[in-house]
Order: C-alpha cells, then structure tokens, then sequence
C-alpha cells in the first residue's frame, strides 16, 4: 500500500485502540532484516511520532477518565490511584501522565464547559507527534516558575516559544532554554512576589536507600529558612547535642554550662552538616518529650514491630508505624530514649506474640494489634504507614459492626471513606483461611459481576512467596473465633 494511501479506520475510540494493539503486536514479530537502512531510520521516525501521538491521545482518554470519575468503577479513589494502582504504573509514570493531560487535554470546568488546552502550543506539538511527554512534563515545570506578576499576554507567549524550541530540542535542552526564558522575564528576581514563595514552598523526606538513609527535598520560604538558622546558631553549636558524647548539652546552647560546652566543642570533631543533622533529632526528641498523650492514635508516638527471630539474633531490620526502617541494632538505643511501644510477633506466621506497655490507654492494645497485623493501610496498593491509618470497621459501625478486632482493620482516611454499599466503593472482610489468613481483604463493587478479593502485599514485601487473595467466609462462621483466639494466643 502506499505511503500516502487513505486507510478506512474505525470511528468508535474502542475500536481504534484494539486495532492499534493488533498493529503493534503484529509488528513486534515483523522482521527488520529485510529492510534497508534508509527504510529502518524511517520506521524509527514513524513509530516514535505515533508514540508522541499516543501521549496525546492517552491525555485526552484521562480527561475524560477524571471529568466522570469513571475510575471509581474500578474501585479506585482518584486518577492518580488509578493510573498508580490500577494501571501498574506506579507513582512516577502516572504523575508524569498527569502532568502531560493536565497541560494538553481539554478538560471540563465545573460547570461542564469544555475548555481549551492550559498549553495550546504544547499540546498541538503532541498532536502532531514532534514532541512527547517528557517534553511537556520539562514545559510545565518552565511555566509553574514564572512569576505570577507576568503580564498573561507574556506568558502565553513563552508557552507558544517553548512549544516551538521543543520541536528540535531534547527535554534537557527544553530545560536549558526555559531557564535561559526565565531569566529573561525575571533577570533579577523582582517580579517574584509573595504568591509565588507560597505555591513553590514544599518540604519532604525521600524514599530511605539500601542503607536506610533518606535525602531532603525541600524548598523553603523566607520565613523558614530564617527560623532554621537562628534555631541552628543555638542546637547545632559545636559541643551541642552530640549523640557520640555522653557528657554533650542537650537542648539550646543559652542553657548549657558555658564550662560544660566549651569543654564539648573541644571534643567535637563533627561537620556542620552533621551537627545541624543532630540539632534537629535533639528539637523533636525535645517536642516529642513535652507532648500530651494523644490517647488511641499512634502516630505522635514511636512504635516499632519487629519479629521474635531478629529481636533474638539482634539483627535486621525493624519498623516504626510512620513506615520508616530501623536497623534491630538502633532498636535499643530508641527504647532507651523514647520507651516506645514495642509490637513483636512471629517471623513464620506474622501472628503477634507480644504487645508491650500496650495498655496505658482503653483501646491503644486494639491499636497495637493491628499494627502487628497489618503494618499499614490494608487496601489494595495503598502504600499510607500505620500512622497514616484509621481503624476501619467491617460491617460499618452504622450498620452495626462491632469494635472488635477480628472487625477491624487499618485503613487511611480516604480508602476508609471508600466504603460502601455502592457500584464503585469498596466492601472488606477478614480472610480466616489460607495463607492469608488474618489479613483484610478488599473487593471494588462492580457492576454486572463480582471481583476478586484483594489483600494488600505492600507492606508484608517478605510474604508475598505465600500470599494471596483468599475469598473470606460468611462473617457469622464459626472458625472467625477460632482464628481470633489462635491469634490472639487464648
């Protein structure tokens, strides 16, 4: 067929996307060898212009996804946890696809309006495949940085240039040329005003690496970075609040001894960064102490679960209810310091063994007990540590169910929210047989069928050799007690 030859296409988008995964699957098995070197550098500029056209078309499939919340029928609670969860492609790709639609779809307002792209140009560059997501992604992070004092006209202008440098340029050399654009509407930093530290402020810890250590990411506001400097001059003084020196002040250097201090800072052979690291373990070690009780909730409090087999061999890794890792070595000196409530159970089975200093308050043992159990939200991918969690009734509490702990479960805010009696929520139930057994299990309501239940393996990463759904029982069978009673050690 020729090159320039009209093909007869379907009209319905279903149609289109099953016919385009025939194509591409037929050509995955296409062989190349046959083609000469001028048809193969070809090929490669055809296939990766419908690849940037893909990227126009998955933006305006997710704009009409989020402007129906359509994802909710598969029992999901945003875009985003679709994309993530429902999807597979994590938390990385679906904001980068999000990012993409955002800038170049046509969304609805809320009174239904269908509005034109936030980028026009940007998102013409897709639909013509000269640019791809990467590309819009660079584009966006460009315009969030201009100040908002630019005249609108000004702005519409550098999204148009940056369209256009995009359709020659890799994302990084987008990158380059939008910083080159900024300094040009901004050379000397006078048009940011107080609006833009707002929406550029953020502060947050990253992901801890195979040795446990977290990077900060953060960019802070005038403000902040003024307190942390005069907080800094008094924690982090040589000789202050050093961990390694038994003898080193606590607290701020204006109550130290200026003895006691001077002969500190003589000890000290720590770096800047690590004093001020020390500083800030030293302030909320300091705020922890004064806090009040907050009764059953957990998470202003340190609790750590850890299995019977490394508490006995003094090795591995222990976990704290705000998902962070704890080397069992570091374990002790946090008990020493903090007392924390500390939850131990089985290596083989995850059954809890121990809950210790658990009943200081009326239904903090319960609490414990769930955090033993299930580590973290138990809906399905849900990734929220324990302290992110509530405790999730099954049946509901307004349809009776009882605070029970074989009628409990962790469950973040919104998942908890998710449940229902309706074609999109979520029903849950305690799974009492197989190797799940003592888990919570989830199911979407979906219609015209019923899914599979659903046990959330994020949190339990060392059992998912042997996890799996299981459907769970009636709620009135008898072995739900019998399990609750082995569990419970009765």
């Amino acid at each position: 067929m020729a090159a320039n030859q009209a093909v007869a296409l379907p009209d319905d988008p279903a149609e289109l996307a099953a016919l385009s995964e025939a194509v591409i699957a037929k050509l995955a098995t296409a062989a190349f060898t046959a083609s000469t070197e001028g048809q193969l550098l070809e090929t490669a500029e055809i296939l990766e212009r419908a690849n940037r056209r893909f990227d126009g078309a998955t933006s305006a499939l997710l704009a009409e996804i989020s402007d129906r919340s359509a994802y909710r029928k598969a029992g999901f609670l945003s875009l985003h946890a679709y994309l993530a969860g429902g999807l597979r492609l994590g938390d990385g790709e679906a904001k980068r696809r999000r990012i993409t639609g955002a800038g170049t779809a046509r969304l609805a307002n809320l009174q239904g309006e269908t509005l034109p792209p936030v980028f026009p140009a940007t998102a013409q560059a897709v639909a013509d495949g000269a640019i791809g997501a990467d590309h819009v992604v660079v584009i966006d992070e460009v315009m969030r940085k201009i100040p908002s004092a630019v005249d609108p006209q000004v702005r519409a202008g550098a999204e148009s240039r940056l369209a256009e440098v995009a359709r020659d340029l890799t994302p990084a050399g987008v990158r380059t040329a939008g910083h080159r654009l900024l300094a040009h509407l901004d050379p000397d930093g006078a048009l940011t005003d107080e609006r833009d530290r707002k929406r550029l402020r953020q502060f947050g810890l990253g992901g801890q690496d195979q040795r446990l250590m977290s990077k900060v990411r953060g960019y802070l506001t005038p403000e902040l970075r003024a307190r942390f400097e005069v907080m800094f001059d008094s924690w982090a003084k040589p000789g202050m609040n050093n961990p390694a020196d038994p003898a080193s002040p606590r607290g701020a250097a204006e109550a130290a001894d200026p003895a006691t201090l001077a002969a500190a800072a003589e000890r000290d052979d720590r770096s800047l960064g690590q004093r001020q690291h020390d500083a800030l373990l030293a302030l909320l070690e300091a705020e922890q102490a004064l806090r009040p009780g907050a009764g059953r909730a957990l998470s202003s409090e340190l609790v750590i679960t850890v299995t019977d087999r490394e508490l006995a061999e003094k090795a591995g890794v222990a976990l704290t209810a705000t998902g962070t890792r704890v080397p069992v070595g570091e374990l002790v000196e946090l008990a020493a310091d903090a007392t924390p409530h500390l939850a131990v159970f089985s290596h083989a089975t995850g059954q809890p063994l121990y809950l210790g200093r658990g009943s200081r308050l009326a239904n903090k043992p319960q609490r414990l007990m769930l955090f033993a159990r299930d580590r973290g939200c138990t809906a399905h991918h849900c990734n929220a540590p324990f302290a992110r969690t509530e405790a999730h009734h099954f049946p509901d509490w307004a349809d009776g169910g009882p605070t029970d702990v074989d009628h409990l479960g962790a469950a973040c805010g919104r998942h908890n929210r998710s449940v229902g009696k309706n074609v999109g929520e979520w029903e849950t139930q305690l799974v009492i047989d197989g190797p799940a057994r003592g888990r919570v299990a989830w199911r979407p309501r979906t219609p015209g069928r019923r899914a599979a239940w659903r046990v959330n393996q994020t949190h339990h990463a060392e059992l998912l050799p042997i996890q799996g759904p299981h459907a769970p029982p009636a709620p009135e069978d008898s072995r739900i007690e019998a399990h609750l009673e082995h569990l419970l050690g009765a």
